[in-house]
């Protein structure tokens, strides 16, 4: 694969979970925001569904598919401008930088849990 390489780190919220979008829709150091409190409890409040994506510029390509944190400022075809209203239920998380993704990676996976593969169809993708 082209480099540069890289995972970004995708989680379905409680709420993507609750309604059922899980199969639609197949930030680092908070602590000192003020939602802080909040966010925890809303993040402690049902199952998640954490995963990695790896590819390309996947971080860029990731969030550009997810949508604007805020719903109402994510364009129509984006999983939040589709599927989301209100900013505090936008129903998912993507990593926004490399450096974010690795910590939060590493936050909820183990490197033995990671699961390095090329699709058979990679050469056919990539230059």
């Amino acid at each position: 694969m082209a480099e540069p390489r890289e995972r970004t780190f995708i989680m379905v919220k409680p709420d993507g979970v609750q309604r059922g979008l899980v199969g639609q829709i197949i930030e680092s150091d908070l602590a000192s925001r003020p939602f802080f409190p909040g966010l925890v409890k809303y993040m402690s409040s049902g199952p998640v569904v954490p995963m990695v994506w790896e590819g390309l510029n996947v971080v860029k390509t990731g969030r550009q598919m997810l949508g604007a944190t805020n719903p109402a400022d994510s364009l129509p075809g984006t999983i939040r401008g589709d599927l989301c209203i209100e900013v505090g239920r936008n129903i998912i998380h993507g990593s926004d930088s490399v450096d974010s993704a690795n910590k939060e990676i590493n936050l909820w996976f183990t490197e033995k849990e990671l699961v390095g593969w090329s699709p058979a169809a990679e050469n056919w993708i990539y230059e």
